[in-house]
């Protein structure tokens, strides 16, 4: 039985199952905003704690790949992983800060389900990462990938549905373009989740 001289750092699935639960967090947050619309300054100001806690991380995540020689997944999984967990925090922030800046009297309908499809792609991720420490749970990952993209495909159809209604529904252009910059985030946020998606799928077809 061969053992390795040194030892991987196994500290980034510690970080990795941080980032996703803080994603699941974040995501709360932003729902509640969006179904329960009142303090609105203080749900924000949550969500901008929760984007510094998940930069924190991630800056962690990148010193541990300074500080480690062998790392148990590849340096560009690691770096990919991270990189797009961060951006679905920066996008369901934006998305938030941009309702409160732009003086948002109501969310519509639009966002809240986008937000909650969001929220559904999170609970996955958060579900899906750690699996990543048991070779035999590798597989299993892809049924939560798979459910990231349907989410990611359904989160689509609402957000052009979304824009045709703005379009053809909202006399006001500058209520049109705060709510082309709000959906924007939040479709953004879809698809790094769907990114994210795509780095697991990757690391399983290497390691399982």
């Amino acid at each position: 039985m061969r053992f390795p001289l040194i030892p991987k750092n196994y500290r980034f699935y510690d970080l990795f199952e941080q980032s996703a639960h803080n994603l699941v967090a974040a995501a709360e947050v932003m729902t509640d905003l969006m179904e329960h619309f009142e303090n609105v300054d203080m749900k924000t100001a949550r969500m901008k704690e929760l984007e510094l806690v998940g930069d924190g991380i991630i800056h962690e995540i990148v010193e541990q790949l300074h500080k480690t020689f062998v790392t148990p997944l590849d340096r560009e999984d690691i770096t990919a992983l991270a990189q797009n967990m961060d951006d679905v925090m920066d996008y369901m922030e934006g998305a938030t800060t941009a309702i409160r800046i732009y003086g948002i009297k109501r969310p519509r309908p639009a966002a809240r389900g986008v937000a909650d499809l969001v929220r559904l792609q999170t609970v996955q991720v958060e579900k899906a990462v750690p699996k990543l420490r048991q070779r035999s749970q590798l597989k299993s990952v892809l049924e939560h990938c798979v459910e990231i993209h349907r989410l990611e495909n359904e989160g689509d159809t609402l957000f052009l549905d979304a824009m045709a209604r703005l379009f053809q529904e909202e006399p006001s252009p500058v209520e049109i373009i705060k709510w082309r910059d709000i959906y924007d985030q939040l479709e953004r946020a879809t698809d790094s989740c769907e990114h994210v998606a795509n780095v697991l799928e990757g690391i399983i077809l290497k390691h399982a």
